[in-house]
């Protein structure tokens, strides 16, 4: 199955743009600086010192904290490193759609860790599609 799109693809691709309609920008912006070119790492570092709230677009004037914190946490699990560790699509819109709990015992992911906008950029589209080899080597939760 490698370099072909398949549903974990897909389940990936959906966090991504989750996180892209919570913020209004883009995955990878160079524009905006290292901190803030890549997107799901810009959102890893403010969850990481609890400021994930910061993600929300500022245009959106009105929002209820849990249900960003909920997308938020989605979006994650949707982009781990191993698509198998991916939840479902259907998993996905249940814990979307119903007051569930949402396994928030994740990690960063592998691909996010010490690399820079280039490398991580030019990874993610391996990482996506299931073809990087270190994907089946390290489990990242």
């Amino acid at each position: 199955m490698l370099g072909h799109l398949t549903e974990k693809t897909d389940v990936f691709a959906f966090g991504v743009v989750a996180l892209e309609i919570l913020t209004g920008r883009t995955n990878s912006d160079p524009d905006l600086g290292e901190e803030k070119a890549y997107l799901l790492e810009w959102a890893w570092n403010l969850h990481e010192e609890g400021r994930e709230i910061e993600l929300v677009d500022s245009k959106l004037s009105e929002f209820i904290e849990q249900e960003v914190r909920r997308i938020i946490q989605v979006a994650f699990l949707c982009t781990r490193a191993s698509p198998t560790a991916r939840p479902s699509m259907s998993k996905v819109v249940t814990m979307l759609s119903v007051d569930t709990d949402v396994d928030t015992e994740f990690l960063r992911p592998s691909y996010l860790v010490d690399w820079k906008y280039n490398d991580v950029s030019s990874l993610m589209s391996r990482i996506a599609q299931g073809t990087d080899p270190s994907t089946s080597m390290k489990a990242d939760g």
